[in-house]
């Protein structure tokens, strides 16, 4: 994986699947509004030349390369946890070498086409978000943006800023609100040495990790294969699974997504110092997990910074919400082409009065995750199930009703990113994504070599300078480590 894999060539003997129809804008536009919000100047960074910012080609709306059938033309129904997730885009980036002439116009084809037909077994991903529980299957389409950067990819990968890589993405849209246009947009970016980029922002409220994963190897399978038949076909039937719920009936009221212009950082935990990491833990949690130690160490580091910062100089109650996958804990277990949302969460709390100890961190995270992985495992129905995370949402809720301090972790580690998408160039050279902008949100994820973790955080402009400076943390880890 780590030598160059070309693009795939295509025979000229081979159909591909039907043309996509595109609608490219004009200044009329089809949708005058859908792009208004979206002009939004990057931050300056010291490592951004003029030659780096990407010239936009073409903008196009692929859309499926069929109607939807008429069965379901209407409406998706969305599920309670599509309903409880937060209505944005989830970034995604991936690199890809080339070594070979293929032209930029070939490989574009193929993934124009490829999409085209992916959106026709993903009818709801070529709609538009009605609101907090409907789609509308009207087969508007999906943004595909393609761009060239007049730099190697290179020059991109050996200290890959995170102002620079927010370029790679379409009209600014990651971690933007997702009902501002449809529920997919692609930017592909061409770089001079011939490598390429394809940077996705896919929407959360419709689909949570797994799916987007599953989204991605059909899609990468069409272009890889020409060959519209999928390995697993998608299930659109989780809203009727687990119905919506009147959240203001259960006096729910999520907690809102704080947003600010707070600094981030990603960093990088090679495979050497994540085992050296677990084996510090080993004596008293037994096998910890990579996710465990690193999110672990993130989370003190990042309380142990805002206590530094604040005025008292004191530790505060935090609590850390731990997203959850919930399709391999629940029973019966859930089709493997279930598409949306099947998430909880679990806390981690520490009190101000809790000495910080990493060893107690880890054995809390484990206790926490134990426990309610139990409890879901446990659930008998679908009701059971969702009153379990709506507990957990009131756990979230009091936090800041008691101004206590919230840290908000996922972990992408184990999705098979690098597996998945390869759309006839072969495996992606590194996958990654952007920070958030979101305050006290910590994402974790695999390295390229599958053992190491990349993580990215956000906090408040006090505490970051305080955890730059944590030796521990640095101890183990890079910041903006460069990729080989």
């Amino acid at each position: 994986m780590d030598s160059p894999l070309s693009i795939f060539l295509l025979k000229p003997s081979i159909k591909i699947p039907r043309p996509a129809m595109m609608l490219r804008h004009t200044k009329e536009g089809l949708c005058p509004k859908i792009y208004i919000h979206f002009h939004t100047n990057h931050k300056k960074s010291s490592k951004l030349t003029p030659n780096m910012m990407p010239d936009v080609v073409s903008r196009d709306i692929v859309k499926p390369s069929h109607s939807t059938p008429n069965n379901h033309k209407t409406s998706h129904k969305l599920s309670f946890f599509d309903q409880m997730a937060p209505s944005i885009y989830i970034p995604l980036l991936f690199f890809y070498t080339n070594k070979d002439t293929e032209t930029d116009n070939l490989r574009s084809s193929v993934l124009k086409s490829s999409l085209s037909a992916a959106l026709l077994h993903y009818y709801p991903l070529a709609g538009r978000i009605k609101d907090d529980v409907t789609v509308d299957c009207n087969d508007d389409g999906a943004l595909l943006v393609e761009a060239r950067m007049e730099v190697n990819l290179s020059e991109i990968l050996k200290s890959p800023d995170d102002e620079i890589l927010k370029l790679l993405f379409p009209d600014s849209l990651y971690y933007k609100d997702s009902t501002l246009i449809g529920p997919v947009a692609v930017q592909v970016t061409y770089f001079q040495c011939g490598g390429m980029s394809i940077g996705l922002c896919l929407c959360h409220k419709v689909l949570d990790m797994a799916s987007m994963c599953s989204f991605i190897k059909n899609w990468a399978s069409i272009a890889r294969i020409l060959d519209e038949k999928l390995e697993v076909c998608p299930e659109f039937n989780i809203g009727s699974l687990y119905p919506p719920l009147d959240l203001s009936v259960l006096k729910i009221e999520l907690p809102p997504l704080e947003v600010k212009k707070c600094p981030s950082r990603r960093l990088g935990f090679d495979a050497q110092k994540v085992t050296k990491l677990k084996e510090m833990m080993a004596d008293q949690v037994p096998n910890p997990t990579r996710v465990e130690v690193v999110t672990a160490l993130l989370y003190k580091s990042a309380i142990t910074a805002a206590a530094k910062a604040s005025s008292s100089g004191s530790l505060q109650t935090t609590v850390l919400q731990h997203a959850m996958n919930l399709r391999t804990r629940i029973f019966p277990p859930v089709s493997e082409g279930l598409t949306g949302n099947l998430i909880g969460y679990f806390p981690v709390s520490i009190s101000e009065e809790k000495y910080i100890d990493l060893v107690w961190i880890v054995k809390e995270f484990r206790k926490m995750k134990t426990q309610f992985s139990s409890a879901y495992a446990k659930a008998c129905n679908a009701k059971e199930l969702c009153s379990l995370v709506v507990e957990s949402s009131k756990t979230l809720r009091a936090c800041y009703d008691d101004d206590e301090e919230g840290y908000f972790c996922s972990s992408w580690c184990r999705f098979p990113f690098y597996e998945s998408a390869d759309f006839g160039l072969g495996k992606p050279f590194w996958v990654t994504s952007v920070c958030s902008a979101l305050k006290n949100m910590i994402i974790v994820m695999d390295t390229k070599g599958g053992d190491g973790i990349q993580a990215f955080i956000t906090l408040g402009e006090d505490a970051m300078a305080m955890f730059e400076l944590d030796q521990e943390l640095l101890s183990f880890s890079s910041i903006n480590p460069s990729v080989r």
